[in-house]
């Protein structure tokens, strides 16, 4: 496996592009994947009960399974607005007519300020040149279209080889602010040109996005507008995967590293972020136990302050395991801090112990953090990102409307 070019445009058979419509002032916001065949097309939802009015669009497009193009904007959710329906599928259908696709062949999404109508006719306007600007190099523009308060791009792909053909994987996301592992998390689109059966690609996506967009955490609030979706085109030329074999073995990995990569990136970047949390619970009697022990840890405002600050108060991360509803004793738990300076232990047995508080600060000032836990009762292992609350946090919501 090798990581190459071209994001959602990796994939055989994806074109995409990215422009300015006019719906933010001046950056670009309004976004087009599209696929020269058609694709098994796989898709999961926010769990929020208030869903915006793209997710239903989206949900009933993919009734039979197949998609061809996504039609994506940003700087406006289109959820909770006056004619929010409407102008989701005039979206799809302004698209489709454009492509020369049926409006059922659209995924659509948005992203952006709640509340506020969707000015679709600024996107119906710049669909000509949105279409027209389609293009195998378009994957990184597609990329910053969808974007919003973040502050970097966030694409991957990989190739890798099944059966001597050379097969790959894309994927752009999204997300800085209103993350939280409740599924989907942020705007997340992966292309393929493997050929699977559709069931086994909905399986593989279900565990991919579980151990990594489901993983994350910025500041606990579940979007209205999440989507995490996967197209597969087939064009590869694999022999087409039909069983949980070898292959199938090869693409969940591929597809997990493209999905954790992202993932990582939607963590590292959250609103006024200075520091990537990595929280590894091991030892686990379960791994469902020790992915909610993680969870509960890096969702922890006091123990993301705490890291913002480069204090080792390690327990606060004893506090968050505590309350974060399953059973462990305590007692027995081991907790590290570390980083590329070095690892250091600040409890031991459930207890504090002595530590070099000079060399602790130096592991937490660095940009990356590595927060170790040992559960001492069995062999499984689960790891969750966030990242630290700082000021800048409440600055940019503060002002996120005006």
């Amino acid at each position: 496996m090798k990581l190459i070019a071209g994001g959602v445009c990796a994939p055989q058979g994806f074109l995409a592009a990215g422009i300015h419509c006019g719906i933010k002032k001046k950056k670009k916001d309004l976004a087009l994947i599209y696929s020269e065949v058609p694709c098994k097309t796989v898709a999961m939802y926010t769990s929020n009960r208030v869903k915006a009015a793209p997710i239903y669009v989206t949900m009933e497009h993919l009734k039979d399974g197949f998609a061809q193009a996504i039609i994506v904007n940003s700087g406006n959710a289109n959820a909770c607005a006056h004619k929010g329906m409407e102008n989701a599928i005039r979206m799809a259908e302004s698209a489709a007519l454009n492509l020369g696709l049926k409006t059922s062949d659209l995924i659509v999404a948005s992203t952006g300020v709640i509340g506020v109508p969707l000015p679709i006719e600024k996107i119906e306007g710049k669909m000509p040149k949105l279409v027209y600007k389609l293009s195998k190099d378009g994957g990184s523009d597609a990329a910053e279209a969808i974007m919003t308060t973040d502050t970097i791009k966030k694409e991957y792909s990989v190739s890798f080889e099944l059966k001597g053909k050379t097969v790959n994987i894309g994927g752009i996301s999204k997300g800085s602010g209103m993350i939280h592992p409740n599924m989907a998390t942020t705007l997340s689109f992966i292309t393929t040109d493997v050929d699977i059966d559709e069931e086994l690609s909905e399986k593989a996506f279900s565990y991919c996005v579980k151990k990594s967009f489901n993983r994350i955490s910025v500041d606990g609030d579940t979007s209205t507008n999440d989507m995490a979706s996967i197209m597969a085109s087939g064009l590869a030329g694999n022999p087409k995967i039909v069983s949980e074999d070898e292959d199938y073995e090869m693409f969940v990995k591929a597809l997990l590293k493209v999905c954790v990569y992202l993932a990582k990136q939607l963590a590292r970047d959250g609103e006024g972020a200075t520091r990537l949390i990595t929280c590894t619970v091991r030892n686990s009697q379960t791994e469902e136990k020790a992915e909610t022990i993680a969870k509960s840890v890096i969702t922890s405002s006091l123990l993301k302050t705490a890291i913002f600050g480069a204090d080792a108060n390690w327990g606060r991360v004893l506090c968050a395991m505590g309350y974060s509803g399953v059973d462990f004793d305590y007692e027995n738990v081991d907790i590290y801090f570390g980083s590329n300076s070095g690892e250091i232990a600040v409890c031991k047995n459930g207890r504090g112990i002595e530590f070099d508080e000079i060399l602790a600060k130096r592991i937490l000032s660095e940009h990356e953090i590595d927060i170790i836990i040992d559960l001492k009762e069995g062999e499984d292992i689960a790891t969750a990102w966030g990242c630290d609350l700082s000021y800048d946090y409440v600055r940019i919501n503060g002002e996120y409307r005006t």
